[in-house]
């Protein structure tokens, strides 16, 4: 099989020793075959202008692979869902695939399907006013429109649910500037001005 290491790798991800380590990612997909299990994730990847990115890899899972769930409990790759929060230990070495893959080496739930009801509690959740709607960039802005300290930036990817008063789906550009929401976000809040981060689920108030 053919694998490659980019260029870039290092600075983007922190490899250290050819390890890549990712926190936050989600698992969009999980498809078992026979001992081995691939899991796909998408995560965030900051660029050289402090921007987060979303990209996909697809993980090879086998027996070698370390497991655990969020109380540090082993487990398997039969016992991860779709939806789940996942910080990941994977090789440097990429397919040239789409998306590219690689070998997990450890995979731990540090929260359980994030497809939750609006009720559900979390701790990286936001309730505030939408300032801003940037549909050709995919952001939405909240916070104080006068003092860009108190903003933050959320990145809106093919993965955010958003849902409107009544509980239906919508699509960001169904957002508007002074609608109150509140966001489900990722665990990592970069420290550009205004403070950026990944949304995973939007409910309009």
């Amino acid at each position: 099989m053919d694998y490659y290491i980019n260029g870039n790798m290092k600075e983007m991800y922190g490899i250290n020793d050819w390890v890549i380590n990712v926190q936050d990612a989600i698992v969009e997909e999980i498809f078992h075959d026979n001992s081995v299990s691939y899991v796909t994730i998408s995560h965030g990847v900051l660029d050289e202008f402090d921007m987060v990115n979303m990209t996909q890899v697809r993980l090879v899972v086998d027996d070698s692979t370390f497991i655990r769930n969020n109380q540090g409990r082993s487990i398997t790759s039969k016992d991860l869902r779709i939806g789940d929060i996942v910080d990941v230990s994977f090789s440097a070495a990429m397919t040239r695939s789409i998306p590219p893959q690689s070998r997990a080496f450890m995979i731990t739930v540090v929260r359980e399907q994030v497809n939750a009801l609006p009720g559900s509690h979390f701790s990286n959740v936001v309730q505030d006013r939408i300032i801003e709607v940037d549909t050709n960039n995919n952001f939405i802005y909240t916070g104080d429109p006068h003092d860009i300290m108190n903003q933050i930036r959320f990145v809106v990817s093919n993965m955010t649910e958003i849902f409107d008063r009544s509980g239906n789906r919508i699509g960001l550009g169904d957002l508007r500037p002074g609608l109150m929401v509140r966001v489900q976000h990722a665990d990592f809040m970069t420290l550009s001005i205004p403070a950026q981060t990944t949304a995973f689920r939007i409910w309009v108030l």
